[in-house]
């Protein structure tokens, strides 16, 4: 297709398991979302590639008869950036795994899963996903911004004052909003010269960060912790 448009509210299920897509489609219907269901990895590029409009989100299961979960996913960001994708996975240890290979996902699951949950996720992906395309207009709530040249970060134009290290932790989390960072993979931003160092490094460096965007701004929470995972920047629900 040499065009396409995103249609509104609807979601592509991607998923073998029919009891389990049947689930999750009942109770997008009733959230007011527009759900499709494909079973079959190898169906799922021909799928979008016949659409006159794309849909907004693809939920999208890891293990998939044919062409798998992680290849899928790495595709449809290439060709469709604007969809929205959420992961699911069948087991927690894959999380690392997701994070690791950089893949582009909006956001990822883990089975069993409530049906109410995935609603959630789905609004809350979409809405990071329309802010992030609306037209830009005049700022009216506080903005963070990066002056690489000067290695700084201004909050409402007051300065930070980071050291080298905090302001590269926050420059790597605001390239990808919503995005979670396995403290590893911190790691690797945080030294250039791969120095050795403990997770508990990465916490230390994460609290003196968050202690100086409080003192600007002091109700709001822009790096939060993701239990058993790591850090992630997220400007708002």
């Amino acid at each position: 297709m040499s065009t396409t448009e995103l249609a509104t509210d609807t979601v592509l299920i991607v998923e073998d398991e029919p009891k389990i897509a049947r689930l999750v489609a009942d109770y997008l219907t009733g959230s007011g979302f527009t759900p499709h269901h494909v079973e079959h990895g190898d169906a799922v590029l021909p799928w979008l590639e016949e659409r006159e409009t794309l849909p907004e989100l693809v939920l999208l299961d890891l293990m998939l008869p044919g062409t798998d979960g992680l290849t899928l996913c790495r595709e449809i960001r290439q060709r469709w950036p604007k969809v929205a994708i959420i992961m699911l996975t069948a087991r927690v240890e894959e999380v690392d795994r997701l994070l690791g290979l950089e893949l582009g996902a909006d956001d990822y699951i883990c089975k069993p899963f409530s049906p109410r949950e995935v609603v959630a996720r789905a609004r809350a992906v979409l809405r990071r996903s329309r802010a992030a395309t609306a037209p830009e207009e005049a700022p009216e709530e506080a903005q963070l911004s990066l002056d690489d040249e000067g290695w700084r970060a201004l909050a409402d134009g007051h300065d930070l004052a980071l050291t080298a290290v905090e302001f590269q932790l926050l420059r790597v989390m605001m390239h990808s909003p919503g995005r979670i960072f396995s403290r590893e993979q911190l790691m690797d931003h945080m030294y250039r010269d791969h120095r050795i160092v403990s997770e508990r490094t990465v916490d230390s460096h994460i609290k003196k960060l968050r202690k100086k965007i409080a003192e600007v701004w002091p109700e709001r929470e822009i790096i939060r912790s993701v239990y058993g995972v790591g850090y992630k920047y997220q400007p708002e629900e």
